[in-house]
This record gives C-alpha cells, sequence and structure tokens, in this order.
C-alpha cells in the first residue's frame, strides 16, 4: 500500500496481489487523526497490506519540508498502530506526475481533486516497487559475481 498524505486528504494505492502493478483505490478526506487510522487500518486489514510506503515530501533541495516532520510522525504512528514496516519515499515530483498521467488519459483538469492523490500514490508505488526490483536485479548479480571461480 502506499499513501501520499496531505493535510486534507490521503490518496491511497495498492499493488496487484502479485505486486507486479501500482492501482488507485481511493482518496481518504481527512477527518480527524483517530478517524484517518481507524481508516487506514481497516483497508489494511481488508486488503491483506503487508509493507507501507508513504510518501516524504522534500524540498526540491531534498531538505525535509515542514510538512515532512508531520509525515513522518503519521508514519511512526501508523507503524506503531499496524505493526508493519514503513518505508518513507521520495515523494518529489509525484504531483506533477500524477497531473501527466490525467493528462494522458483524457481527464479533465477541473475534476482531478478526488482522484490525483490516488493518482500522486500510485506513482510513488510505481517508484518503489521499481527502484526495490533495481536493488534486487543488482544484489543478485553481485552475488552471481562473488560466487564465480577465478581462472588462474
Amino acid at each position: 500500500m502506499a499513501l501520499d498524505v496531505g493535510k486534507v486528504r490521503v490518496g491511497v494505492a495498492l499493488t496487484d496481489p502479485l505486486g507486479y502493478t501500482a492501482q488507485p483505490l481511493l482518496t481518504l478526506w481527512r477527518k480527524s487523526r483517530g478517524e484517518d487510522f481507524r481508516s487506514l487500518l481497516r483497508l489494511i486489514r481488508k486488503h491483506e497490506v503487508t509493507e507501507i510506503v508513504v510518501g516524504n515530501p522534500l524540498h526540491m533541495s531534498g531538505d525535509l519540508s515542514p510538512w515532512a516532520a508531520k509525515v513522518h510522525e503519521f508514519a511512526d504512528e501508523l507503524h506503531q498502530r499496524s505493526g508493519l514496516p514503513i518505508h518513507l519515499w521520495d515523494e518529489r515530483l509525484s504531483s506533477v506526475a500524477a497531473h501527466e498521467l490525467l493528462d494522458e488519459a483524457g481527464h479533465d483538469r477541473r475534476d482531478r481533486k478526488a482522484i490525483l492523490d490516488q493518482i500522486a500514490a500510485v506513482v510513488i508505488l510505481r517508484d518503489w516497487m521499481q527502484a526495490r526490483e533495481e536493488s534486487l536485479q543488482r544484489q543478485q548479480l553481485a552475488e552471481q559475481d562473488n560466487k564465480q571461480p577465478e581462472n588462474s
């Protein structure tokens, strides 16, 4: 599961059962901290989530934004409540990428508010999944290189 945590809304995306694709699930309109976590925990149970990726809102310079501190607190509390691993993932330009995807799909700019956060969560999840796959491939190649017998 990936979350694009905002002040008013939380975009939620999930992988398919085999973990190959990222798909939008819903936009959670924030009510109160307690209700937000209750809603997320219901989704986590319903969809049998095993890991959560939370968008980390960094400045373009890579420095933490003021909102990032709040998102880190949110992620820590979600970890405490769910017991699941939480991965903070750089979300710079995820909203730009979400707008581009919606443009490509021909989605009207005036009607995006309700789904933009979901699509941003899809971008976050997709990018995290791709980076994890690339890391696993590099690790496998390194292990193969270490097993190669040396020619004398």
